[in-house]
């Protein structure tokens, strides 16, 4: 592998704060682009995007999902003040960015089985080919000077997503990616070494 390469994988970072400056449409086109050549599950590219630069829109989709979160916390006993502070710090996320990409995914193009069993595994193949184009999408966005950041926020709430967006019935939201000009770049994150993480031949226990 190129060291250059293996530059990038270690140097990537996710970016949750952005500068003002404004992502041009070749850029964004660029890195779209870059999605359609991930690869996928009977090469049936399940993958949608929906872009959103609208700062009105943002807010709408923003505080929607926030309303759903905020009830989810409820349930699991957050209190009514870390909450808030939680909630704030997403909506003002979420409509700071510059550019959001909504990442769904459809079936149309998938085998179809008659049984449940098979029908469950296509859609996990549908779901690994989606993250595999979101990939795509970071790892561009890096090479072209952006900063980006996954979220799977919209697992949780996907019919308010779809409501928002006007999402045909046949399409799931699956994940939420932030763009833009990086305000800062943090540290890297830890990372487990490769004999935690690698099994040769056969799985090895490590306890």
């Amino acid at each position: 592998m190129s060291p250059n390469l293996l530059n990038v994988f270690r140097s990537r970072r996710s970016i949750k704060e952005y500068s003002p400056k404004k992502v041009s449409n070749e850029v964004l086109f660029r890195i779209l682009e870059a999605s359609r050549w991930a690869p996928s599950a009977h090469n049936a590219q399940p993958w949608r995007f929906i872009v959103i630069q609208d700062s009105a829109l943002k807010q709408k989709l923003a505080k929607a999902m926030a309303s759903r979160w905020h009830r989810d916390m409820s349930k699991n006993g957050v209190s009514k003040e870390q909450r808030e502070s939680l909630i704030k710090a997403s909506v003002e996320r979420f409509e700071n960015a510059p550019i959001i990409i909504i990442a769904c995914l459809t079936m149309e193009n998938m085998d179809e089985y008659p049984d449940h069993r098979r029908k469950r595994i296509e859609y996990v193949m549908a779901v690994q080919s989606v993250a595999a184009a979101i990939e795509n999408i970071l790892l561009a966005a890096y090479g072209e000077g952006l900063g980006s950041c996954w979220f799977c926020a919209p697992l949780f709430c996907q019919d308010v997503v779809r409501k928002i967006m006007k999402i045909p019935q046949h399409v799931d939201p699956q994940a939420l990616i932030t763009l833009g000009y990086p305000a800062n770049r943090p540290n890297p994150p830890s990372r487990k070494p490769l004999e935690e993480i690698v099994h040769q031949n056969r799985w090895r226990h490590t306890a």
